[in-house]
């Protein structure tokens, strides 16, 4: 009966890190650089597309995604096995790596989300670079702060109402 219900943990890692789904390519717009052909921007889009794999480690974000789950699984079972031995011995090993696939497993869930959405940033910004650095367009938001703007500007604000004017150069 026991044996039965040993690999529930393990079916539990493997349909929940099903759940994630990465995109396999680029998340963000980019387009035809000026006077560029279509078929031009369609060998520089593969390349960049290498480039970008090749720079997050040639691993997808999915890929990197389900490592990380895997991961923390391991990592769990492993610490769950020595501390269950160190309490109870054998079976307490057992006992231990069951409740720390569990734990590890249900801390892979985020793991697997952070991992695979870091991937996935790391992805796009090669990819727009190349692209960019390719002679594409990258459009990007035009949002317009004025409190920040204000910070840069060479001539001081003026000085507030009912201040008396500064002496003239060369008065004490």
């Amino acid at each position: 009966m026991k044996n039965r219900f040993r690999f529930i943990p393990l079916a539990a890692v493997v349909l929940t890190a099903g759940c994630v789904s990465m995109p396999s390519g680029p998340s963000v717009l980019v387009l035809p650089g000026t006077g560029a052909s279509f078929n031009e921007f369609r060998a520089d889009e593969s390349a960049c597309r290498q480039y970008a794999y090749e720079y997050i480690g040639g691993r997808s974000a999915g890929q990197a995604a389900a490592d990380a789950g895997v991961r923390s699984a391991v990592v769990g079972t492993a610490i769950g096995a020595a501390v269950g031995a160190a309490v109870d011995g054998g079976r307490g090993a057992g006992v231990g790596a069951g409740t720390g696939l569990l734990i590890g497993s249900a801390s892979g869930a985020g793991a697997v989300e952070v991992s695979g959405y870091e991937a996935q940033r790391r992805y796009d910004h090669a990819y727009v670079q190349c692209m960019y650095a390719s002679g594409h367009r990258v459009p990007v938001s035009g949002r317009y702060s004025p409190g920040r703007a204000d910070r840069y500007r060479s001539t001081p604000p003026p000085p507030p109402a009912g201040t008396p004017p500064p002496p003239p150069p060369g008065v004490r």
